[in-house]
């Protein structure tokens, strides 16, 4: 019998040592536990549909440390530069365009509605769609108005915000915290560098928690189509494969524009951030992966403040997803229920549009819910009709959420660019594929800050 050599045998272990890093990596392990997820729900939904908590547990998990992260990098970002007007260049770049990427969007998903007649055959007659499905979600986006929204961005108390989670309330209270840290200069030192610990601390807690990501993935997966089954997508799949596609080249090629513009390429910025964004497909929750989104734009040398501005701002302003989502599902109804809507009535949608996508951060079914929102005001789409989309909402939230993630990673990467608040060389570098060495951890300088206020008439009384 032939013998292998000892340099033929050699490459055996090496092989098995390569399987094994391919397998350790995060991404890998999240698309073996959605495709698991899809067979069990496929094969056995009965099963399937128990593993729910998976997935509910660790959105739970990482939204306990959201709203902290969020609160200490902004107060952090801003007491060590100590520049308001820094602050407010990135704040009103930020929101200029969002709204141009937002409005963007709106008009893609409303020119592809009105070519690609998805939904017309359906013939749905709405008197006969039960109105009691879609009640809550209506009784939601009734109370869903612009006024609340605005109102509700200045939380009751100080700690509410972080009670109930919402993004908006504690971006105004980090933003606030962080000028008045500015105002005291020096002797605010000690606590900004606390809490900049605080924050390095929590960061150490998603890492913990994103071991668990993989089961998460899978029994979120399993509980979709263990619910919904296959046979639902099917039943609508021209609307799903319309939004998915839509969005997928929204973000290729107009994001991917502004984004070349800015200096990047799309693919290198999409590879770079793969694990959150497969996480986030599976969970349907963008919030779960901002922490590590934020830690991931600082180490490509995105500057603190802006990476802690743009982000949560984005969550509440910048909703492209929801907003493509919420455009193609009024046409395809109005198409499934035979409704003639005119160019003024699509036009007042747009425009309706451009403040429901945004009311909708926050909010458990969000999007379904500012649809809701929406239909009430055009007056001429019937609410009942809604039902139509109950059954495949689920799977059209795991895009919405995605391309949600996406757009605000490239938002963060296009505003910081434009305010020169990104080290290019550096994140190019990474994004290569170059190993680069982590940014050093600096002391916080309370003293720049001091040195700012003074030049703003914001200096700590002597």
């Amino acid at each position: 019998m032939a013998h292998l050599t000892p340099t033929e045998a050699a490459p055996t272990a090496p092989e098995r040592s390569g399987i094994m890093r391919w397998l350790s990596k995060l991404y890998i392990q999240v698309v073996i536990g959605v495709i698991i997820g899809t067979t069990l729900g496929f094969v056995a939904p009965d099963i399937a549909v128990t593993l729910k908590p998976l997935g509910d547990i660790f959105i739970r998990a990482i939204k306990v440390i959201v709203t902290p992260i969020i609160f200490l990098t902004i107060v952090v970002g801003i007491a060590a530069i100590g520049d308001m007007r820094k602050v407010a260049n990135v704040g009103l770049k930020a929101l200029i365009y969002f709204e141009i990427a937002s409005t963007c969007a709106l008009l893609i998903g409303m020119a592809v509605g009105n070519i690609w007649k998805f939904g017309s055959g359906i013939n749905a007659d709405p008197a006969e769609l039960d109105a009691g499905a879609v009640s809550s979600y209506a009784q939601q986006g009734e109370d869903m108005t612009l006024i609340d929204f605005l109102i509700n961005m200045v939380p009751k108390t100080f700690l509410e915000p972080f009670v109930t989670g919402q993004i908006l309330p504690v971006l105004f209270v980090a933003v606030l915290f962080g000028l008045g840290l500015c105002k005291l200069g020096e002797r605010a030192q000690p606590l900004v560098a606390m809490l900049d610990t605080a924050a390095h601390g929590l960061f150490g807690m998603v890492n913990i928690i994103m071991r668990a990501a993989p089961f998460a993935a899978a029994g979120a997966m399993a509980f979709t189509i263990g619910t919904y089954g296959f046979s639902t997508l099917l039943d609508l799949g021209q609307l799903v494969l319309a939004v998915y596609l839509v969005s997928a080249l929204f973000v290729i090629f107009v994001l991917g524009f502004f984004l070349r513009l800015a200096g990047f390429n799309i693919f290198k910025v999409l590879a770079y951030f793969k694990d959150e964004i497969i996480i986030v497909f599976a969970a349907t929750s963008a919030e779960t992966m901002i922490p590590r989104s934020m830690q991931k734009l600082e180490r490509l040398g995105v500057q603190k403040e802006t990476v802690g501005l743009v982000i949560p701002t984005g969550f509440s302003f910048n909703m492209d997803g929801t907003a493509i989502y919420m455009t193609m599902a009024v046409l395809f109804l109005a198409h499934a229920t035979n409704t003639d809507l005119t160019i003024m009535h699509q036009l007042t949608i747009l425009f309706i549009m451009l403040f429901t996508s945004k009311g909708a951060a926050g909010v458990t079914g969000g999007g379904f819910i500012a649809l809701a929102a929406t239909m009430p005001a055009i007056g001429v789409l019937p609410v009942a009709s809604l039902a139509l989309l109950i059954g495949v909402d689920r799977f059209m939230a795991e895009i919405r959420a995605a391309t949600n993630l996406a757009s605000n990673i490239i938002a963060t990467l296009v505003v910081g660019s434009w305010t020169g608040n990104v080290d290019k060389k550096r994140a190019n570098a990474i994004l290569n594929g170059e190993e680069v060495p982590d940014l050093p951890q600096q002391p916080v300088s309370a003293q720049a800050g001091a040195d700012s206020s003074d030049a703003m008439g914001l200096a700590p009384a002597r």
